[in-house]
Formats: C-alpha cells, structure tokens, sequence
C-alpha cells in the first residue's frame, strides 16, 4: 500500500469563529486519522527522531502502539521519558527537533509526531482512570524551585526514582509559563492541571505562594533537611527598547499581558486584575510569544492588531503554524518595521485630563536587512527618511525575558552569566554544591521541550550525587 505523502492535516476551528473565543484552536485527531497517521511511519532501525527529541521519546515504539489501537500502551510508552505528553503534543516545535530528523521527511512530509502524542496523550487522560502507583522512598529530599516545564519534569524523574521531592512556586497556580504565558486557546489549562495531578499522585508536593529568595531562601532549603535543590525559576524578567513613550499608559510587557489574561482571567467583565481592551493593539516582537499576545488581544475585543517586526517573514522566529493561524485570523504583518517611539495623550493645561499619559500611536521607521550578525540572521539597518505612525492605542513589547535576579541576589556563591542566566555544567549543576539548575533560568526564553530535557538531566544528576 502506498504512504500517503503529506502528514494528516489536524482539523481546527474556523478561523472567523475562534478569533472570538478563546477554546483550543487545534481540535486534536479522531481516532481514524490517528490510525492513518500512524501507518506512515517506517519504524526506522536507527531511529534518527528520537535523537532530535530533547527528553528522547521513544518515538517509533509508541507510534507502533497507536497502529495497533494500543493507544493506552502507547501512552506509557511516552510517560516513561515524558512527565508532559499532552503539553508536548501542543506546544512542542517538532518541525524543528523529532520531526525535522524523520526519514519520510527526506522525500515526502514527516510523520506527524506531535499530533499523534497529543492524540494519544488526551486519549489516555479521557479513558484512563487508575492513578500511578506511588514507588517506594529511598529517603532522601529534594527541592525544586518553580513548577514551570522543568521543574516538573525534575520532579516527576527523581520522584519515580522513590525521591520525596517538593515543588516552590511562587505564583498561587502551578504550572509556571504553562499557565501565565501560554493562552487557552493554544493549551488548556485543565490539560496543565492534569499533568501537575498526575505528578501529584506520584507523591510530588507542591506549595503555592512560596517566592524563593523572599518567603525563603535557598539555603533554608537545606537547613530544611532538603539534601538537593533544582532551580527552574524561568525567565519571568522582561525586556524592553528603551524607547521615549514607554512609561505611557496602555504600554505592557508581553509578560504582563499574557499573566493577566491567562492567569488573573481579565478577560472577564469584571476583573479584579483588569487590562485594556479593544482599540487598535500594536505587538513589538516575533517569536511565539508575540503571536500569543497578538491573538489574545484579537479575542479580546481588539478592532485591529499589528505584528511589528524588524525583520522579513523568513527571519520570523514563531512556529509556522502559530503565524499561519495568526494570518488567518486578521492579524496584520508590519515586517521591516521597528518602533522609535511611543506617542500619547498630554494636556499640560488639565493634568486631571482622565486622558493624560495614555498610548495615542507608534512612530516607527522601515528597515531593511544588512549582512548576517553572530547568530547568523541578516541585520536589520534603518531606512533613512522612512518614518511613520501607526494609529494604536495599546502597545504590547514581546522582545524577550531574562531571568529574575531575586534568586541569584540572595544565594551566596551561585555564578550566573552577563545575561542573568545561571551558569552550570553539562549536568546541570551550578556552583553551588548539590544546587542545581535548568531552562530558562540558565538560557534565557527557550522552548519548553528543550527546559523538559534540562530538568530531566539534572534528575540524572542529583540521583548520581545523592546515591552515587
């Protein structure tokens, strides 16, 4: 039988109706196509798409499993190097890591592995009712700062390993960027709170509310009688232009934007964290983080979003797929612009003006792509002469976090590099002996497959240190 050439397509809602909800875009296989997806794959001896996966998912094995109908063999098959299939199989960039490695990639489409974890992930927690069981003590104590992607697959690792292992955040939900950063709309957030359940019945605690570095410090921690501490604080810090008309009313880091929206629900009539809505939204940035504020927006009520990037569509750092949908749904693509001020509202005869300080318009210059910089990608060089204001009344800056500094600033002898991110080994480990660290918090924003695959290898390592 021939394979069919091109990777199932994933049905989604329309796009001129979810522009006005916030359900999940992707509606996720049905089983059928599931089954028809799974054929194509080779099942190759060399397994180039487990080398691409930064947790090492046993790709083809659960693949196999789902060509069967073992959807539920399949399923534990992922679990046993994955603590997060369902957030995987949605925000994972496969295009570039498992699937860019697939061999019917080389001739025709890569299997569509992402969409068959998400598949057999939702499969798992509709039909599966029965906890995991929890494994016996060895005794020993770890603690892990922050519940992001990984700190909980830190703490699922060295909890399988029979670790007592107690999660800090520092937020009043687990879950970290999962939560705050990423919108309904792309990963539910009862999907998150089924994995963080998951991990409890594995005897993981977890403590909301705790700031480490205030309510407690590291090396309380280990007067605690905790033998191990993983850092996975993130990157929560955000960056801005330093741009005349930033302090204006209506100006918001992503961060801000995104936390209000998906974790204080300002998208409700009455909310106690509230954030401006409608008007016309301007979206500095373009990486996912920009797309998910842009389209937040959208579905806030906005009448017009602008993506304003200083870089042509082929240096645009997003997921195809999150542009893609972004497009389809009105979102309007200002490429080779960049912003050199923020204008506003100021009547110096009324101060009391309600008016006073808030967003009237964007001034930005065109741009145009120069020779490559140290990373590679073109540079972009101003276009003299070439200015213009957008009309928006919102301005959303998603130019990248840095790590917070409150850890590093109270935790004697912990090294960190010129950008805030902790320095550590190739295990993981920072200068601080058996202090531990990984994802963002080490590299700045990255991807949450690539965090997972860090905290999967500082487990490694903590295990090796504390039993040798």
């Amino acid at each position: 039988m021939a394979l069919h050439p091109k990777k199932h397509e994933m049905p989604t809602q329309a796009p001129e109706v979810r522009a006005h909800n916030f359900d999940e875009v992707a509606l996720g296989y049905p089983v059928e196509i599931a089954l028809e997806e799974a054929k194509r794959c080779l099942n190759c001896k060399n397994r180039p798409c487990v080398a691409g996966c930064p947790v090492n998912v046993n790709i083809p094995d659960f693949i196999m499993k789902v060509k069967e109908g073992d959807f539920e063999g399949a399923y534990q098959i992922i679990n046993q190097t994955s603590s997060l299939p369902a957030v995987c199989g949605r925000v994972c960039p496969q295009e570039t890591q498992c699937e860019s490695k697939c061999t019917m990639g080389v001739k025709f489409e890569p299997v569509g592995i992402g969409r068959l974890e998400r598949f057999v992930a939702d499969w798992h927690n509709a039909n599966s009712k029965e906890a995991p069981k929890q494994p016996q003590t060895n005794g020993h104590k770890v603690a892990v700062v922050g519940s992001g992607p990984s700190g909980l697959t830190c703490a699922g690792d060295l909890a399988r390993m029979g670790y007592h292992v107690s999660v800090f955040e520092a937020l009043h939900t687990a879950g970290g960027v999962l939560v705050y950063g990423i919108p309904e709309f792309r990963l539910p957030k009862s999907i998150v709170a089924k994995e963080v359940e998951t991990l409890k019945d594995l005897g993981v605690d977890i403590e909301t509310n705790v700031v480490i570095g205030k309510t407690l410090t590291v090396d309380e921690l280990f007067r605690a009688g905790y033998e191990a501490v993983f850092i996975g604080s993130g990157a929560g810090l955000p960056n801005f232009m330093n741009i005349p008309g930033e302090s204006l009313k209506g100006v918001y880091s992503a961060n801000e934007f995104l936390t209000r929206s998906n974790l204080m629900k300002a998208y409700r009539d009455d909310p106690h964290t509230p954030i401006q809505k409608g008007g016309r939204v301007a979206v500095v940035g373009g990486g996912n983080v920009a797309m998910d504020a842009a389209r937040t927006a959208l579905r806030l009520g906005a009448e017009h979003v602008y993506i304003v990037y200083r870089r042509s569509m082929d240096e645009l750092p997003a997921r195809r797929e999150e542009v893609e949908h972004a497009m389809e749904e009105g979102i309007d693509f200002r490429l080779l612009n960049n912003p050199v001020e923020i204008l506003g509202y100021n009547n110096p005869d009324d101060p009391r003006d309600p008016k006073n300080g808030f967003v009237t318009g964007m001034r930005c210059i065109r741009m145009e792509l120069g020779e490559p910089d140290a990373k590679g990608r073109r540079r972009p060089i101003p276009i003299e002469g070439s200015e213009f204001t957008l009309d928006v009344d919102t301005v959303i800056m998603a130019i990248g976090t840095s790590p917070n500094p409150l850890i590093k600033n109270t935790t004697a002898g912990l090294e960190v590099n010129g950008h805030g991110g902790i320095i550590v080994d190739e295990n993981g480990l920072t200068s601080r002996k058996n202090v531990y660290a990984g994802g963002d918090a080490v590299t700045g924003a990255a991807t949450v497959i690539s965090a997972m695959g860090a905290g999967k290898l500082a487990a490694k390592a903590i295990d090796e240190a504390l039993r040798g």
